[in-house]
């Protein structure tokens, strides 16, 4: 895909140095600019590092990483990241949480003390999008565990990245709350249109959220099936009730259990 915004090409990646584990082999992946992406599959099967390859965050043995026209050879900037535990700092209020990539990124490092009021702005309007109205003040310990990820969301997006990468980011969540959390990402898609990959093991919660699916094998990773998921946009939960999206599921259910047994 030539438009592609995230392009992993034929990417092998070890760890552990040489004889080491193979992670992933021969992945080849490619999401469009504004695409709500998922990556599913068995468990170990690579789909945290395609997360940490696809954000500088590791570099590949073999093969090619490219985000946004430039390949990657150190930490991506434009990319926000959430992972399953929110991992707030308890000596700072959730508004200063939400405020901490501001304090690292450039350019708002440099404006951060001149422009703090507007940033504050910012930040508060991001918490009341997701539910969050007038708990900037609170720390970490007075929020349950889905306010915290949906503060970490905020925190996610304060510097605008182009890129967000979601990795199992419902996982410690009961149902309930989870399915909320699924209906403020996708608002909050629909309304930034930023590009997202959400690692997953829920296969309800990547056909609900994602335009594509992408299904990896066993380890050593690698894609082997990808699936358009075409459920007309806005979805509302009562979606996950209807037949075509059982279907897609059941699809899905069936990649990943002869995705257990490729190698």
């Amino acid at each position: 895909m030539s438009d592609a915004f995230v392009r992993l090409d034929h990417v092998q990646h070890v760890y552990g140095g040489e004889g080491g584990v193979l992670a992933v082999e021969d992945l080849t992946i490619a999401v469009k600019e504004g695409e709500f992406a998922a990556v599913v599959g068995p468990s170990g099967c690579g789909k945290s590092t395609l997360m940490k390859l696809a954000t500088g965050l590791q570099f590949p043995r073999a093969g090619s990483v490219v985000v946004g026209g430039e390949k990657v050879s150190k930490p991506v900037k434009m990319a926000g990241m959430a992972f399953q535990n929110p991992v707030m700092l308890p000596w700072r209020t959730t508004l200063d949480n939400v405020l901490l990539p501001l304090e690292i990124v450039e350019p708002h490092r440099s404006r951060l003390r001149k422009e703090k009021a507007a940033y504050v702005e910012k930040a508060e309007a991001l918490l009341a999008q997701v539910g969050l109205k007038g708990f900037g003040p609170r720390y970490p310990w007075q929020l349950s565990g889905g306010m915290q990820q949906r503060a970490s969301l905020c925190r996610a997006l304060i510097h605008e990245p182009r890129l967000l990468m979601l990795d199992e980011p419902f996982g410690a969540l009961d149902a309930f709350t989870r399915e909320e959390l699924w209906c403020v990402i996708r608002d909050l898609h629909a309304a930034k249109k930023f590009t997202v990959i959400l690692v997953t093991h829920d296969l309800r919660e990547a056909v609900f959220l994602a335009d594509r699916v992408f299904c990896m094998s066993a380890r050593p990773g690698r894609i082997v099936a990808e699936r358009e998921v075409n459920l007309p946009r806005p979805r509302d939960l009562d979606v996950t009730f209807s037949p075509e999206f059982a279907e897609i599921v059941h699809e899905l259910r069936g990649h990943i259990r002869e995705a257990r047994n490729v190698h």
